[in-house]
Parts: C-alpha cells; structure tokens; sequence
C-alpha cells in the first residue's frame, strides 16, 4: 500500500481530534478523505505529512514510518495546504526554483521539471509574473505545480479549490487527474464540494467526530443509503447537524504542529 494507517489516534490535552482510525490507499489511487469542520481531516494529514506526531496507532507512508524515517517520507509526497504558502514577492519561476533547490533536484532538472509543469498548468506565459500580480486560481494552479515538483509519488490536497470559481476548479481537478493518470500519483484529498469527490475518487472515507464512519466507493454510498447523489449519501451517514471546530483544539494544533517543526 502506499498510505497505510492501524488505529491512528492524535490527543491534544483532553480532547481526542483522531480516534483509533484504520485506513488504505494503493498506488495510483485517488482517495477523498471527506467530513464536517472540526472531524479530524487536516489532522490526519499532518500527521501522515509529518507535521504532527501520532499519539497512538501507526503509518506507513510507501513502508516508511514517518515518524522513524522523516526526511525520507517527505521527498516521496508533494502538499496542498489550504492556507496560500506561496512566496508572494517571487515570480512564479522562481517559487518553482526555491522549492526544488530545498528538494535538492539538479538546475538541469529542475529548469526542464518547472517548464514543463508550468506548461501543464497553464502558467507558462505568466513564469516571470510576481505571485502577489496573480488570480486565486493562478495561485491554487501554481501550488499544485511546486507540489508535483520533486515527482513525488503522492500528493496530498487539503481543500485545494476552496473559494474558486467552476471554471478554475475544473481546470484544476483536470490537471491533477492527467497526473495521477499519466505519472501514476496517488491522490489522497479533502473537500466540501460533494461533486468533486464523486468525480475524481475511487474510494471515500467519511470521517466524524475523529472517527471514520463510512468507508466505499461513492457508487457503494450512494446505493447503501439508497441516495441519488454522494452530497445526500454524506448527508445521510454523518448527518445535518452544522459542526462548530473546536477553537482551543485548533490552537493546539498549531502549536504542537509549530513545535515539531523546530
């Protein structure tokens, strides 16, 4: 498998954000890892990204133990936060240069890599365009290009298309899908819009109240709570009840998040 997780469980003090859950993701797949505000979903990323240590349970990232085997882990997947991260006083280029020289990928490599995702992307004509000059969905565009950089092996999107238009997304979630069919990146995914889970995943796994509730192909969804769309089907598993995220325990990810970083 190339993300495995046992009984994963992340505590903060004495609020529990992942509670024991089990999971896995093949090569090649596209996984939506989908639930309300305040479920779990961003913490479970970091800790399969590294940036937040397991309190209990285990990960296996391509068969490494992130915890055991940091650095090497991090050079096998490219991430999509959901907060920008992009350099905005730099040019595209040079946001594409910077990421690849800490990857440690040659000049030759890393020119001939950046044109060509910067191709892919439709960004080539805007490569010496400073990124504070740019759109939202140029920004989203470009974050996706850097992620796949380092020809990563998995790319891990936390709400990549939130706050853009049909027309950006699309565009988006059709590069991403040329990549995972043409370079065989495994995508690993969150996101409120139903439709696009439904569009792009082979499996979901609904996640609430720290807790996996729901795991299937949307088809299997769908036809297990006798529902016409995946929006409904999710609706019917984790309910209607608006979900308010728990500010403490955010801070406090946050913080631990910060200090395992340094």
């Amino acid at each position: 498998m190339m993300i495995s997780a046992r009984d994963l469980t992340c505590r903060f003090a004495a609020h529990t954000a992942v509670d024991r859950i089990s999971f896995e993701v093949a090569p090649g797949e596209v996984f939506a890892f989908l639930g309300p505000n305040g479920a779990g979903k961003t913490t479970t990323i970091r800790m399969l990204t590294t940036l937040l240590p397991v309190t209990a349970g285990s990960i296996e990232i391509d068969g490494l133990d992130p915890m055991r085997h940091p650095n090497e882990v991090r050079s096998r997947f490219g991430i999509v936060f959901q907060d920008p991260s992009l350099d905005k006083e730099l040019t595209a280029l040079e946001n594409m240069d910077l990421h690849a020289a800490l990857y440690g990928l040659p000049r030759a490599v890393r020119r001939s890599r950046s044109g060509m995702l910067l191709q892919a992307f439709g960004l080539w004509d805007r490569k010496d365009g400073k990124v504070k000059e740019f759109s939202g969905g140029m920004k989203r565009r470009l974050e996706v290009a850097r992620a796949l950089l380092h020809t990563p092996k998995i790319l891990f999107l936390d709400e990549p298309t939130l706050g853009l238009d049909p027309q950006t997304r699309n565009q988006l979630w059709t590069y991403v899908r040329h990549m995972n069919q043409n370079e065989g990146v495994t995508v690993f995914l969150t996101t409120h819009y139903m439709d696009e889970a439904d569009r792009m995943a082979g499996r979901v796994a609904i996640i609430d109240h720290g807790r996996i509730v729901a795991t299937g192909a949307p088809r299997q969804l769908k036809e297990s709570t006798r529902k016409e769309s995946l929006e409904e089907a999710y609706l019917a598993i984790a309910g209607t009840a608006v979900r308010e995220e728990r500010v403490g325990a955010v801070d406090r990810l946050r913080a631990s998040a910060r200090a395992w970083r340094t």
